[in-house]
């Protein structure tokens, strides 16, 4: 697809990775090593972030099914594998419902909620998207070259801000304040977004950072409501974006929840 920019490496049954609200597909990086000598890794920047061109058709989660259904016959995938942490757990979640994959991974999923939470993590990004616009240059690189600094900056999202580098930490900064996608779909987040349905018929694992500070974690009869044969999970040590805090552990997870059953 023109619009959608997407790295592919590894070989074995395909897997796609979703990143969430205001981040972009190397957030996966830290574990792509320990997956692609056993999957065929798609790692894909949604419309409108990383380096995806604005969606027209809307950044709803009917737009995304719509969308990444067209981007799985565009391959050649078949029913992939899917994985995808907050925005990208919930888009996961919404294709094992439509049907389109193998199987799917959630990594704390967005969308599972009550409109208190809601509120409240849709918030916590605004604040994270207002600082990455306002902060200078050189006061974020000087900021993100400490280890207290990395934290000040990061603290919220990850979990082991230390094992973050100034690099990566100054990318994604400059990635929150420039994707176009960030407005509209937290305007489509405030009136929908969450996950009511059922995924019966594909194998799932939902797996919750133990160290969320943006979504807090359902109860297992929640969870159990809407994926009933689910394995759950709790990343420990881990922030609602788990892969750099522990890339061994996420990578495991996304390998057993992406097995031939």
């Amino acid at each position: 697809m023109d619009n959608v920019v997407f790295d592919r490496a590894g070989k074995g049954e395909p897997l796609v990775l979703i990143h969430g609200v205001g981040h972009r597909r190397q957030a996966w990086s830290p574990v792509l090593g320990q997956l692609t000598p056993h999957r065929d890794v798609i790692t894909v920047d949604l419309p409108g972030f990383g380096e995806s061109a604005p969606h027209s058709g809307g950044y709803g989660v009917e737009a995304a099914v719509e969308m990444f259904g067209k981007f799985f016959r565009e391959l050649g995938l078949g029913k992939p594998h899917v994985a995808g942490n907050s925005l990208g757990g919930l888009l996961s979640l919404a294709l094992g419902e439509a049907g389109l994959v193998r199987s799917m991974t959630a990594l704390s999923p967005a969308g599972l909620w009550t409109p208190r939470q809601q509120r409240y993590a849709l918030s916590m990004l605004r604040t994270h998207r207002l600082l990455a616009e306002r902060i200078p240059e050189h006061t974020a690189r000087r900021l993100a070259a400490t280890p207290a600094g990395r934290s000040m900056l990061t603290g919220m999202i990850v979990g082991r801000p230390d094992r973050l580098t100034t690099q990566v930490v100054m990318e994604d900064i400059r990635a929150l304040a420039g994707c176009p996608g960030f407005r509209p779909t937290l305007e489509q987040a405030r009136g929908g977004f969450r996950f009511a349905g059922v995924v019966e018929d594909v194998p799932v694992t939902i797996a919750w950072a133990e160290r969320d500070r943006i979504l807090a974690r359902p109860k297992a009869a929640e969870l159990r409501r809407i994926a009933p044969k689910a394995e759950l999970l709790v990343l420990p040590g881990c922030g609602h974006v788990p892969m750099n805090d522990e890339p061994e552990l996420v990578a495991r997870v996304l390998l057993n929840g992406s097995r031939d059953m």
